[in-house]
Order: structure tokens, then sequence, then C-alpha cells
């Protein structure tokens, strides 16, 4: 590299000749008043430059880079006598790259330098010695990332021993400031790219979820039924299905798998790939729910510590009997006809779904009088908290249900649903939310 000179020919960044420290202050703040106005590193970069132009005079100016090149490579990525200015980090395949020369030399060396004079020093044979034409002096400020130098600005006068290296530190220390924004702003661009596209793809994900939940309510005579579902992310991993099964039947099924998200969501389409993957309906609750169990603690959640909560029912609409069994899944709350009284909906608990594929599922058979009212519910409604971290609970749950006596499923639904919504003061979701209300006709 040729041989580092310096003078004191370039005034200082702080110390602009004929201006006060008013001016100097005022011109600092509109610059950063402009540049935190923007949002795309492009533009951040050309307005850096032309303020940048007013403090530290040259006659030219090339910016370089390093990234994923090896030495002694190195790529232009800015220079101020082009007529259009390719995007660096859109454009990157548009860039010179050179190897060896000046260039190289000055950003591999993790340094600043200043060169007072280049005259007769620069070999001809140069890669880079098209950007140096008519040059006397230069001096290379290296912008750092994790250490090294990753980018360089160097600024070129026509005239020999132009910068003074006393005032190559703050120029340095400017430089890099506005390298680490650029940097922030380039990455922010980025992740905010990558949230698109992951968002696109998780909406894809909870448009598929949906599709597997009932399109519309099932008519089953002496029930009338409303439903809910809301997730707390894109998607989620609430689950709710109806079954028709011979002599007029219905399954009613309601599962919650741990967790949120995407996790949850696949682990849902799984338990309803399983759900309906019999030829044959189950005579009884506690026979699918051996089958579910079966399936998922052999194949999906062994040794992942994910589990599946869930209830199924039977119902016989000519006899309104419920015959029922639950995998770890909350009690469904029953309002007893003509009464505000409200009950858990008996039956027998086990655990959850997935945990152990030795598991014995029981059931319960009892009848509903006509006026009977279920709320069957995930644990995301009851769990939902207020500003104080208390939990909805169910009692607040109950105390919807009794003041419900002669409201139809859909009004309940709606009721809860406002009902929890003032407790928690609409806070986004924590948990995912399903309740499906069946009243007995």
């Amino acid at each position: 590299m040729p041989e580092l000179t310096s003078n004191r020919a370039v005034t200082s960044f702080f110390h602009r000749v004929g201006e006060s420290h008013q001016e100097r202050l005022a011109f600092i703040l509109d610059t950063m008043r402009e540049l935190s106005q923007q949002n795309e590193p492009q533009q951040m970069v050309s307005i850096y430059a032309k303020r940048m132009a007013k403090v530290l005079v040259t006659d030219r100016s090339v910016s370089l880079s390093r990234r994923e090149l090896a030495r002694p490579h190195v790529r232009v990525t800015r220079y101020s006598k082009w007529t259009h200015q390719p995007n660096p980090w859109k454009e990157k395949d548009k860039l010179p790259v050179y190897s060896g020369g000046l260039l190289s030399d000055l950003i591999w060396s993790d340094t600043a330098n200043v060169i007072g004079d280049l005259n007769g020093k620069l070999d001809p044979e140069d890669p880079g010695a098209s950007y140096f034409e008519g040059i006397r002096s230069i001096a290379s400020l290296p912008l750092f990332d994790r250490g090294v130098a990753m980018n360089m600005v160097v600024v070129m006068s026509r005239e020999p021993n132009y910068f003074d290296e006393r005032h190559l530190p703050e120029h340095v220390w400017m430089s890099n400031l506005f390298g680490r924004a650029t940097t922030n702003l380039v990455l922010s661009d980025e992740l905010r790219d990558a949230y698109d596209v992951i968002d696109r793809e998780l909406k894809v994900v909870a448009d598929i979820q949906r599709s597997l939940l009932p399109q519309e309510l099932p008519h089953i005579p002496t029930l009338q039924l409303a439903a809910s579902y809301q997730t707390s992310q894109r998607a989620g991993g609430d689950y709710y299905d109806f079954f028709p099964l011979p002599g007029g039947k219905w399954g009613i099924l309601i599962a919650d798998v741990s967790g949120h998200g995407t996790p949850a969501a696949v682990l849902m389409a799984v338990t309803h790939s399983i759900a309906h993957a019999w030829e044959e309906p189950p005579k009884s609750p506690a026979t699918m729910m051996r089958f579910l169990n079966g399936h998922l603690a052999a194949r999906y959640t062994n040794g992942t510590g994910t589990f599946v909560t869930a209830f199924y029912g039977i119902y016989d609409p000519a006899t309104r009997l419920l015959t029922c069994s639950s995998a770890g899944h909350c009690p469904p709350r029953r309002r007893l006809a003509g009464t505000s009284q409200v009950v858990d909906l008996v039956f027998s608990a086990h655990l959850p779904l997935g945990i152990d594929s030795d598991e014995i599922y029981h059931e319960s058979t009892g009848r509903l009088d006509v006026g009977d009212t279920i709320l069957f519910y995930t644990d995301g409604l009851t769990e939902s908290r207020n500003a104080d971290n208390e939990l909805l609970g169910t009692a607040r749950l109950d105390a919807v249900m009794a003041g419900c006596v002669s409201c139809d499923p859909t009004d309940i639904v709606d009721q809860v649903l406002q009902t929890a919504d003032a407790f928690t003061g609409n806070r986004p979701l924590a948990d995912d939310r399903t309740l499906v209300v069946a009243k007995v006709v």
C-alpha cells in the first residue's frame, strides 16, 4: 500500500470553519430528523451522502464491501460518478467485484488510512485503477460489523495531502454510527419481509385448519346449537366436530392441543385425521378415546411433552341420553332446565390423549331434560386473565349461564364472549378460545 502521510487541509466535522456552534447543531439536528424519517436503506444512504458532502468536501467517493467474499476480493457497492446507483441490498449481482489491488488492500486492512499522495504510487495494472484516475490523495473509513471492516467508504481528492489524519477518528466514528443505523434498517427490512412470508404461510395454515372445522352446524333433532372458534394466533390448537352415527345418534367432540400457534394447529389436524379415520363409527365414547389416544401416543406425541385434552359424547335425540368420556378436558357446564342452577356435566375423567398409550378410558351416561343447556368449551375461555392477573374461572361462566334462562344458544355464546372481553379489557387472546352451546328442545 502507498505510504501514509497527513496534513491539515480539511476542517473537522465538529469545527466547520465560519460556523457557530448553534449553526453546527442546527445542521446536525436537521440531518438526524431527515434520516429518522427514512424506512428504505438506499434512500437513507443517498440523503446521508448529500448531507456529508457539506461536511467533508471531496472530489469523489467509492463504497466497498467484502461481505460473502474471500480475500483478496472486494465489491464496489457505490461510486459517486455512477449515473445510476444499483441497490446493493437488492441488486448485488449488478455490482463489480475485483481481486486484489488498492481497493482490496484498503478494506482488508481492517483500519482507517490516509494516503497523502498517490502520484506515481498506483500500479497502472491495478484492477481498481479507474476509480483513482486523476486522484492524488484518499482517506478510507472502515465500517465495522462483528469486529471486522465489512464495508468501507473511500473519499478522494485531486489535491495532494488533502486529508488531515487528526480528523480521521471523528469521521470514522460518525461513519460507523451511520453504518450501524443503516444495517439496523436493512435488518428491519429483511425481518419485515421474513415476517410477511411467514404470515402468508401461517394464513394458509390457518385457512387449512379452519377448513377442518364444521363449515356449518349440523341439524340434530332435539338440540339447538351455536359455536364460536377464536385463535390466539393465526392458527390454533382447538378443535370441535360432529359425527353422524347409526340410529340417528350424533357424536360431539371438543379438544384442545397443548401449546399455541402452528405446532398446535398441526397436531390439531392430526387429531382430526385420526378421528375421521375409522371405517366404522365408534360404538362408545370410551372406544373413541382409546382409538385417539393409541394413535397419538404411538406416533405423534411420544416423548414430545405434547398432549390433547378432549371430551367426546354420543347424543341420542330419541331418548335425550348423552354418553360421554373425558381425557383431561374441562367439565362442560350444564344449566338445569327451568332454573338458574349450573352444575358440572358428570362424567368419568382420565389422562389427556397422547400421554400414556395404555390409559383406560371409561364413560358415563345421563339423560338430559328439555330446557337443559350444555356449554362445551376449552380452557382458553376460563383461563382468560384480567389486568390484575385474575382468571375468568367457571364461576363467572356459570353466572352468565344462570342469567340466560330464556336465551337461545347464539345469545349465550354472544354473552359469554362479551363477558370474557369485558373481564380482560379486550386484551389480545393469550390462548385459543372455543365454545359450543347445545340447548335441549
